[in-house]
């Protein structure tokens, strides 16, 4: 059975705040394996989409405008920033009708299609986190066969483009699951943009 979308998004905020501990004060200026951007700007770039999120859970109605580069959405000190947003966004999605519509930036659709991306980015960034001081993460089974679910009957040019997953990379031999997954994501599973600290 194909988890909830409510589910693993709040399993991916544990996930993600998992990420984010393993880096130290002068990490976040590392680069990560989104070309282009820092960890800071991972952690901008899924801080303030979690933000929106909860502000539009809660019928604030904010308006999405993200910044470039997105590590300029973080204030002060970044794991303080980012625990701050955790719990608001728990209790936001806690018991969340995932049958209501809301306006969105792609629309009016239902919570819980709405849901189903931010859930998977929070997996997703987490991997480039901790890639971003050469340590690893395996993604969960149950998220893997939950992103399937939820991108498989998607057309092509909706999930392979620059705002969402790059060209799939060959998947290693030997790799696992989660490498695999990775891959799928158009990410390379082996690279790292540091060798450690």
């Amino acid at each position: 059975m194909t988890s909830q979308p409510d589910a693993v998004f709040l399993d991916g905020l544990d996930f993600f705040t998992g990420a984010v501990g393993r880096l130290n004060a002068s990490d976040w200026e590392r680069p990560s394996p989104c070309e282009g951007w820092r960890a800071l700007d991972v952690l901008g770039h899924v801080g303030a989409a979690v933000e929106f999120g909860t502000l539009l859970l809660i019928d604030r109605h904010p308006a999405w405008s993200p910044l470039d580069p997105p590590g300029g959405a973080v204030e002060g000190e970044p794991t303080a920033w980012w625990d701050a947003l955790v719990e608001p966004a728990r209790r936001a999605v806690a018991g969340v009708d995932l049958a209501k519509v809301v306006d969105s930036p792609m629309g009016r659709r239902p919570v819980g299609e709405g849901l189903s991306f931010p859930a998977l980015d929070l997996f997703v960034h987490a991997w480039d986190l901790a890639r971003s001081v050469g340590e690893d993460v395996e993604v969960p089974a149950a998220v893997i066969d939950f992103a399937r679910a939820v991108i498989d009957p998607l057309p092509e040019a909706a999930v392979r483009n620059d705002r969402v997953f790059a060209s799939p990379v060959p998947t290693p031999a030997g790799a696992s699951p989660s490498q695999a997954f990775i891959a799928w994501t158009g990410r390379d599973p082996r690279s790292s943009p540091v060798a450690g600290r």
